[in-house]
């Protein structure tokens, strides 16, 4: 245990509750998939420990991603924000020209010899949120400048945010509220937040004009808004947690992944509250806003707004797609098809969101040695005094 432990302290640095809810987050992400994937095995004729050997390698993949982020200096993403947001234009140019079509849109990039697909927005989304706290890092003297401090933050997110809606309205669209968020966390005046509102609301018109799902996005609000018809998806959903009670089924003996459409991501939280009932769903719950709640403290006690700013902004993302996906899954949102990050089966959304939680521990790592250098040096200071 103690072997663990110095193994631990030498090599997990950074916030340790973070690391400890990356760690319940990843348990149940390969317990739950394992135990949706069971139906899709069976119909594909294949064996549900394929899936579970795919699942957990990615997992360690995106942990792997995680660690080797965290043990980098958070300044150097400042300077790698730019070269990201500029190279994900054209791979989301090319992601809606000649990208791998599926449920009509095109969102993903197949990836050449390894036979695996890519979705630029998940680069797009990470780097607009790191260049935009960079940015507004930079720009804090002079906030109030609207023509050099936030003329280029509002054409930046105008663009990325614009691009990504043309094929994934609902990302687009909570990646245009983390950046309000991180724009008020980052002193922005409220004016110029209504602004920003307008900025986003003609990027979202024009990309719904010419976009591939602006159909769909509109038929899905008037559905849920008029609540005359419930879909399937939401229906076997609302099955999955009615039956699901306050201990659940118990693991691996869920009913509604028979028939709930991918229950491995889009509403594995449906599969969740079936199996370990509402106390295990409010356990989920609890971790990511445990999640948002340490990562927005590193505002307060970074010593540099990049820092504070870069947390804030990835933990928002991060937790609002968990909120959205969550939402849906009891009926509160309409269905976005966002998964739940950290525990959903994916492949290179759980690579970037890993990504996003190694920068997030990147700045608590450097918080925390330049406290613990604080207290040394005072404690000298006192010795010598």
């Amino acid at each position: 245990m103690n072997t663990i432990k110095i193994w631990a302290q030498n090599n997990l640095k950074g916030d340790p509750v973070i690391w400890l809810i990356v760690f319940f987050l990843s348990v149940i992400s390969i317990l739950v998939v394992y135990s949706a994937t069971g139906t899709l095995a069976f119909k594909r004729d294949q064996q549900v420990e394929q899936y579970l050997v795919n699942h957990s390698f990615l997992m360690f993949i995106s942990l792997f991603a995680m660690w080797a982020a965290h043990k980098v200096d958070y300044r150097y993403y400042s300077r790698l924000s730019r070269f990201a947001l500029l190279l994900s234009i054209p791979l989301l140019l090319y992601a809606y020209f000649f990208g791998s079509n599926i449920n009509d849109a095109s969102r993903w990039i197949e990836i050449p010899l390894i036979n695996k697909t890519f979705q630029p927005s998940d680069l797009a989304k990470l780097a607009l949120i790191t260049n935009l706290a960079a940015m507004l890092s930079r720009r804090q003297q002079n906030i109030d400048d609207f023509k050099k401090a936030l003329i280029p933050i509002l054409i930046w997110i105008g663009i990325i945010c614009g691009m990504i809606a043309m094929t994934n309205f609902s990302t687009a669209t909570l990646l245009f509220i983390t950046c309000m968020l991180l724009m008020f966390v980052g002193r922005v005046p409220v004016k110029y937040l209504f602004l920003l509102v307008l900025v986003g609301v003609m990027a979202g018109s024009l990309a719904m004009f010419i976009g591939q799902r602006g159909g769909t996005v509109v038929s899905r609000i008037e559905n849920f808004v008029s609540g005359t018809e419930v879909s399937f998806q939401a229906e076997q959903s609302y099955i999955a947690i009615a039956t699901g009670g306050i201990t659940g089924k118990g693991p691996g003996k869920s009913d509604q992944r028979n028939f709930l459409p991918h229950p491995y991501s889009d509403f594995i939280y449906a599969i969740i509250i079936e199996e370990y009932g509402i106390a295990g769903g409010l356990f989920v719950l609890f971790l990511y806003l445990a999640l948002l709640y340490r990562g927005m403290r590193l505002v307060s006690v970074s010593e540099r707004a990049f820092g504070g700013l870069l947390s804030a902004g990835l933990s928002f993302a991060l937790v609002l797609q968990a909120m959205v996906n969550m939402g849906v899954s009891v009926g509160i949102l309409p269905i976005t098809g966002l998964p739940l990050p950290l525990i959903s089966m994916g492949g290179t959304s759980l690579l970037f969101t890993g990504l996003s939680m190694g920068i997030i521990l990147s700045v608590s790592r450097g918080d925390i040695s330049e406290v613990k250098t604080e207290k040394k040096d005072l404690g000298n200071y006192a010795k010598a005094a």
